[in-house]
């Protein structure tokens, strides 16, 4: 048996938006069951997004804390950030949030892995990158605002990352999965065997 994905769109009946915020709304659709009956569900419409694990020559991943509100945490992340524009190339965007938040700049990128975070509320897709040969970036840092502000930038060896995922003491879900997947791309083909970094995304359609 292949163990795949598949696209599959049910029936709705109804759909209406009882709230819209400044980045997502929230949706709720009268969707038909199997068996012919009608449920309520609400979720979360999400622009998408792209997060960037940026390994350095000397095997450490660049990594930021950043305060969280919704779960009052400050957690330590990868380099991530929204797909404001639609159809945005999500290269073009993962290109900018690691020199936003970073200030460095990379030559080497493949897609890594792609996942929706939290599929039983929420539509977001993520694209994770890995980014390599890594370098410092050009001009002036970007002004950063808010949350942002307040930022811490390291390095931090994976073997560091991946015992920080297994003891509970790390839970970003880009990171949590691009560091366990970067593990298991290394132990498998290797890494120059993942996805070019333009690789079709269905979930998030963009055009090269």
């Amino acid at each position: 048996m292949t163990i795949k994905d598949t696209a599959e769109e049910w029936e709705v009946r109804a759909t209406q938006t009882p709230f819209v915020g400044n980045k997502t709304s929230v949706r709720t659709d009268d969707v038909v069951m199997p068996d012919g009956s009608v449920v309520h569900r609400d979720y979360q419409v999400h622009p998408g997004s792209v997060a960037v694990l940026a390994l350095d020559d000397l095997g450490r991943v660049l990594v930021i804390r950043q305060y969280r509100h919704p779960v009052r945490h400050k957690l330590w992340e990868i380099p991530a950030g929204l797909l404001d524009i639609p159809g945005e190339n999500p290269l073009h965007a993962a290109q900018r949030e690691l020199y936003e938040e970073a200030h460095v700049k990379a030559e080497d990128w493949r897609v890594l892995t792609d996942v929706f975070t939290t599929p039983g509320g929420c539509d977001e897709a993520v694209r994770i990158f890995l980014a390599r040969d890594l370098s410092e970036a050009e001009g002036q840092r970007f002004e950063v605002e808010d949350e942002e502000a307040d930022m811490e930038l390291s390095r931090v060896p994976v073997d560091d990352l991946v015992r920080g995922v297994l003891t509970g003491e790390l839970h970003n879900n880009c990171l949590v999965v691009g560091v366990l997947s970067l593990i298991a791309a290394q132990q498998g083909d290797g890494l120059d065997a993942l996805r070019p970094a333009e690789a079709p995304w269905p979930a998030r359609p963009f055009e090269a």
